[in-house]
């Protein structure tokens, strides 16, 4: 075990050229450098933050929502049938060879099957309140989260001048303030990895459980190893953009499609000058180039700009589907819907005029399609 450990924590993999552990464990009187062990609290305080979400929503969220008359959107209910239960537990979309067995063995019309299999999809999808109290508790996140952040990195000299995220490096002092921000951020999103289980289902999934482990290894690993000045530098710029991404989708919600628009293309603006331009240029130019100049390249230093990059390529991706979105808005007066968690209609009409719409937007090179790397589009209906 001892070996492990040993291993695990090589010098010369997290720390630059002559600098030890034993150094760091000793800091000036009065001062302190940032342990491993200070983020064991993250765990349970992530469990926490569970807690506080589920009672933000229930005495906060909910009755925000019923002030604004949103109202549950609870879908048709499918008829008892447990020949088509089993089927549905083994898939929730069977395709056409299937159904068209099931319609002989049931001795139903194909188009009524399909219907049943519609009806019971929505059952299992939340109420737009749900999506309203989650939307809602992220907003007031992030924009906490965000003030406190800004109010501590602007008497910080790093955060005019990034060089000082290297100076005496890594004999860098913990301060409360950055302390505080990496504890409620590591703990946010251990509690968002928890809770992706058991929140509203997205095409995305899998993207943004890779965002949150690359998030939340980030800001470790940032911890251990003292890089807390650019740290916290990353974690404003990502908090920033998310403020008007929940707002949009509360106006969404709440059927405000004007306000919903403004604070997409708010949102997208922020988003693209955020990651695409301050988070390169500024905060990823510092960690690879001016810490090269000033301390050198070591072991850990290649991880943390490859997890950096790993985070680049996802704002990449996200800002060209956030594009998609916005030229809608810009060209048709609203944000296109979003797929992921419109429920479907069980009008066989409505089915109808939708796929002869999908259609028509395919031939023309345009699809419904949204946000996947946010988990967000504002619908016109």
């Amino acid at each position: 075990m001892n070996y492990l450990s040993a291993t695990f924590w090589s010098e010369s993999f997290w720390l630059p050229p002559n600098v030890t552990w034993a150094q760091l464990e000793h800091p000036p009187p009065g001062e302190e450098y940032p342990k491993a062990g200070h983020l064991l609290s993250c765990l349970p305080l992530a469990f926490g933050v569970l807690a506080l979400r589920v009672l933000f929503e229930r005495l906060v969220a909910k009755p925000c929502a019923q002030l604004l008359q949103i109202q549950p959107g609870v879908s048709r209910r499918a008829q008892p049938n447990a020949v088509l239960e089993r089927v549905f537990t083994s898939t929730v979309s069977p395709d056409l060879k299937r159904v068209e067995g099931l319609s002989k063995q049931l001795d139903w019309d194909v188009r009524k099957i399909q219907r049943w299999f519609r009806l019971r999809r929505n059952q299992d999808k939340p109420s737009t309140i749900t999506k309203f109290c989650e939307s809602m508790w992220r907003l007031t996140f992030y924009t906490v989260i965000f003030i406190y952040a800004i109010r501590h990195l602007w008497v910080s000299p790093w955060m005019w001048d990034t060089r000082h995220c290297w100076y005496n490096y890594p004999f860098q002092t913990l301060s409360p303030g950055q302390y505080n921000y990496y504890v409620a951020e590591l703990s946010f999103y251990w509690s968002l990895m928890f809770s992706q289980f058991t929140d509203i289902k997205r095409k995305d999934f899998l993207i943004m459980f890779v965002h949150h482990l690359a998030t939340i290894t980030l800001i470790t690993f940032s911890y251990c190893n003292n890089m807390l000045r650019a740290g916290t530098l990353v974690m404003c710029v990502h908090d920033a953009a998310d403020i008007f991404l929940e707002l949009a989708k509360l106006a969404n919600y709440a059927k405000y499609q004007r306000i919903c628009d403004t604070a997409f293309i708010v949102f997208s603006i922020i988003f693209f000058i955020t990651r695409l331009v301050i988070y390169p240029f500024w905060v990823v130019y510092s960690v690879f180039v001016e810490s090269w100049e000033i301390i050198g390249p070591y072991q850990s230093w290649w991880l943390l700009n490859s997890l950096l990059l790993l985070l680049q390529v996802l704002h990449v991706i996200w800002f060209y589907l956030i594009t998609r979105i916005a030229i809608k808005a810009i060209f048709k007066g609203k944000v296109a819907k979003d797929e992921r968690s419109d429920i479907e209609s069980s009008s066989e009409d409505e089915t109808d005029n939708k796929a002869k719409m999908r259609s028509s937007l395919r031939h023309n090179g345009d699809e419904l399609s949204a946000n996947e790397g946010n988990g967000f589009a504002c619908s016109g209906t």
